[in-house]
Parts: C-alpha cells; structure tokens; sequence
C-alpha cells in the first residue's frame, strides 16, 4: 500500500450550539487537544518513515527497506475556515463543490512519498474545516502505515475522546469505551524485518497514475431497502446465509455490470478487500497496522445480469469465504518472497468493481454526522467505498466512481429508487488543485 494514494476519510457535522463570538477557536482547541491525546494512543503514527538502501551486485542491483520510526515528530493538525460552503453544499442532492477536496490534507501524495527525499513528512494528518453551519472533520493517513479498520480505530478514539471530555483538561482515560490500539507488529517466522524489497531505490516501486475522469455518486440505502435486498438475495441463493453487505455489493454490481453496456462475454471482477482480524488468531481486531488481503469474484456480464441477485451475491459470498486462516497467512508468508504492490493502474479498468473500508463512526460530543466523504485520493472507475449509513440501525452508504457515461446510464435507470437519495459528484478529472 505504499504505492497507492492515503486513506482520506471525513464526517460533517452540524454547527455546535453557541459556536460564534470566539466559539469557533474553542471548538479547534477542543479538537485538537482531544486529537493530540487520541495520538498518544497511537504513537507510531507520530512517527516517521525511514529506508534504508543496500547496495548489490551488478545482478540484483540491492534491496531497499522501509520502517515506521517511531520518532514523535507529530502529525500535522490543520484548521481552515470555508465561510461560503454550507452543509447543504455538501450533503445535498446538489452538485458537491470542488472546495471539498481541500477539506483533506496530504493531498495527492503516495505513502512512497512520505520516505521520499530529504524532507519527511508526516505519516498521519488532520484538519478541522469550520462551514457556515457546520463543521468538516477529516483525517489523512498513510496507507503504507494503516489500513481503514486502523483509521477508524484511531478515529473514532479521537472522536469519543472529544465527546466524553469536551477536550479540557482532567479528563479521565479510562471512560473511553474504545479498546487501545495493539501497536506490536506481526509477520509469519519465515519474514526478515524489516522486510528487504528487491527494487535497489523506492522510487522504482512507485507508478503515478493519471487516469480517465470519472464522476462520483452517493448511495444512501435505508436499513429497510438493505434488508429487502438482503431476504431476496437470500431467497435466491443455494447455500450459505448471504450477509447485507454482501446482498449490496451484488446488488451494486448487477447495476453497474448493466449501465456499463458491457460485452454478455465480457469478464467483470468484483474485488473485495478482506480484513484478517477476527479471521487469523494472531492478528487481534484492535491491531493498528495493514490487514488486509484482496479476494475476486470474477464472471461474465451475462452471467451477472441473468443469473439474478442471489446468484451474484453467492458468489461474492463464496470468495470471501475462501480466504480461511491458512489462505490468509499464507498470503502474507508469500509476498516478501515475491513482494507485489497496489497501483491504481491495476485497479482502473472498465469491467472492474473494487470495495473496501465498511466503518463505523461517532460523533465528536455534539450532534451525529450528518455525512461522510472522502477526498480525492484513489478515485478510479469501478471504486466502491462503503459507510456505515449515518441513520444507522443497519442502514448503508456508499459512494460508486465511474466513468461520466456509465454514471449517467445508472442514475438514468431509476437504479436510486432503491436508495434514499443519490448525489452526483462533480467529475474528478476536471477538477484543479484547490
């Protein structure tokens, strides 16, 4: 994951009560204090990233290394002001404004970039962006650092740090209901660490990616509508219980097979990022690193679309279900023998469905969020990313990009009669730096 752009998660949220007249620089405190507090938690990600590079033979030409020192340098906190945006510009059935990528910081870098140069960056930022009425609170993560599981953990610790303290002082720790971080590190016995990569300079395992330009929308799916998809994916299905998640995804993809006019003999995947906690007993579900492994569904466009939502949903549940214990573990024991990194390049391409993420989020002490948004990073045709809905109660959210033809054949097909709402983002190849 150090090739692939940072983890750009954030939630907005209602004005606080009796912000004005100096409310808003109390709110920032608060938030900072309370995030400062929620790093200490996890203070690896104060660190830094270092490489070291080993010189080879006129053959192997060296190996490089990378480490997460953990150095305490800081993560960056950034407070911004965006006095014309409004709640509604951002939640809205309306267009979203392009300002909403600059409520993210570390913007348009790798995690490579982190260790690139003379200058380190943080591996980990925040930026608290006050609206007209509300408030924009967003995190920036190096991925090569993290996966999403770990970016909620430490997220949702900032937030109930802030809910439960108010970010003053005498604050007592142990009324945080979330559980610590487990900050040791695992690998299989067979791995060196740090791990030796075979490439001689970093830069040779980093591919800039400047993809065609899609447009973004959001799903919002209502905890009724997911258990509708949820009981006909159920019906339909041979075998095993079909999760919600599962019959949503399928569901999604069926849709998207369709506005995409693909080829009946056309393959199309559905890739899934599978997390290994809870599934591999040495990786406990508060480990703060990168557990993830990528399994694919993979079938025909005509197969998906005829074979009705069961079908596709089972084979879905089938793929995940093979990444036992074992699968997962020797997945890991294999790559620092043959390492192999994530490119957005490999991601892209038009018969392509790629899901991953799935958190759950609190609010900071004064209202539930009223949405949930990403920045610019990873946004390439055929990505999914899937929130918890902010209703709640087993309501789901999920935010599709596509290329602009594809996005408009999908809205065009009355697809968001089963959703709630459906909000079409700007396209993103046509947007400037902000």
């Amino acid at each position: 994951m150090l090739t692939v752009d940072h983890i750009q998660m954030g939630v907005l949220l209602p004005k606080p009560p009796g912000q004005g007249g100096g409310g808003g620089d109390q709110l920032v405190e608060r938030l900072a204090s309370s995030f400062a507090r929620a790093l200490a938690r996890f203070h690896p990600f104060a660190g830094r990233l270092a490489v070291e590079e080993t010189r080879g033979s006129s053959d192997d030409g060296g190996t490089v290394a990378v480490s997460l020192r953990c150095t305490g340098d800081g993560a960056e906190f950034v407070h911004a002001v965006a006095a014309g945006v409004t709640v509604a510009d951002v939640a809205g059935p309306l267009h979203v404004p392009r300002v909403v990528w600059s409520f993210f910081p570390l913007d348009g870098l790798v995690g490579a970039d982190a260790a690139a140069g003379s200058r380190a960056r943080p591996v980990l930022a925040a930026q608290v962006t006050e609206l007209a009425d509300g408030v924009f609170v967003a995190m920036s993560l190096n991925h090569g650092v993290a996966d999403g599981a770990a970016f909620w953990h430490l997220f949702n610790t900032w937030s109930r740090i802030s809910r439960s303290t108010g970010g003053a002082g005498g604050h007592d720790e142990s009324a945080i209901s979330v559980p610590p971080p487990v900050l040791e590190r695992w690998f299989p016995d067979s791995c060196p660490v740090p791990v030796p990569l075979p490439f001689g300079k970093l830069e040779r395992i980093v591919r800039r990616f400047d993809g065609p330009p899609v447009e973004e929308c959001f799903l919002a799916f209502s905890a009724e509508s997911v258990r509708e998809l949820k009981a006909r994916a159920n019906a339909e299905a041979a075998g095993p219980a079909i999760s919600s998640l599962q019959s949503v995804l399928a569901h999604v993809w069926r849709a998207v097979t369709r506005a995409r006019r693909l080829p009946r003999q056309q393959e199309t995947s559905y890739t899934v990022l599978v997390g290994c906690r809870g599934r591999v007993r040495r990786v406990p579900q508060a480990y703060a690193g990168n557990a993830v492994v990528r399994c694919v569904a993979r079938a025909t466009a005509g197969e998906v679309l005829d074979n009705g939502l069961g079908w596709a949903a089972a084979l879905l549940s089938r793929a995940v279900a093979s990444l036992d214990e074992t699968a997962l573990v020797d997945s890991v024991a294999r790559w620092h023998r043959h390492p192999r990194f994530a490119y957005l390049a490999g991601w892209w391409h038009p018969a392509v469905m790629v899901t991953g993420n799935s958190p759950r989020f609190d609010d900071f002490g004064w209202g539930r969020p009223v949405a949930v948004r990403s920045g610019s990073a990873n946004k390439v045709d055929g990505r999914a990313t899937v929130y918890e809905g902010v209703d709640g109660g087993g309501s789901i959210g999920m935010e599709v990009c596509l290329s602009p033809e594809a996005l408009a054949r999908l809205v065009a097909s009355g697809f968001e009669s089963s959703c709630e709402y459906v909000q079409i983002w700007v396209p993103c190849g046509a947007l400037a730096p902000p």
